[in-house]
């Protein structure tokens, strides 16, 4: 069953974030606490998730940090949330064979058309979809205030 958890959205947070705020160096996971108040705990399992999903990369040293693994047109944040839905262990109550004819043939289904809807769109929503929005509703990016363009 699809339920947003706190994993979920810190992870989309997180992924947006590095997309929005990326300049020329990789995001560093503290940057990510600082700007979006994500527990560090809870960070740093997700980031290691989203890498080993190609959602994000993972660069090593004292200026590392996290990329996107691809372009942010081409992540969708459907693929955060089947990234953080396999970090999760609670019992998916629609998989369970126990309950009345009712909840089986009519309840279930239902709520199963509901779920494909919900994930068709978030597979049609990309990480660029969202930095767009956050332009329109006047984020300022620290990436990109950090760039400078003068040759």
């Amino acid at each position: 069953m699809l339920r947003i958890t706190k994993k979920m959205l810190f992870a989309i947070e997180a992924v947006l974030d590095i997309a929005y705020h990326a300049g020329s160096e990789p995001v560093q996971s503290r940057e990510i606490t600082r700007r979006q108040g994500i527990p560090q705990r809870y960070l740093e399992q997700a980031l290691q998730h989203l890498v080993r999903d190609d959602i994000l990369v993972g660069v090593r040293g004292p200026r590392g940090g996290y990329r996107l693994a691809r372009e942010r047109r081409r992540i969708t944040v459907g693929d955060i949330v089947r990234s953080v839905k396999k970090m999760e262990t609670a019992e998916d109550p629609l998989q369970t064979e126990d309950g009345s004819d009712l909840g089986q043939k009519v309840v279930r289904p239902l709520w199963t058309l509901i779920q494909e809807d919900v994930m068709t769109r978030l597979d049609s929503t990309t990480i660029d979809d969202l930095c767009n929005s956050a332009i329109d509703a006047g984020i300022e990016s620290e990436g990109r205030k950090n760039l400078d363009f003068i040759i």
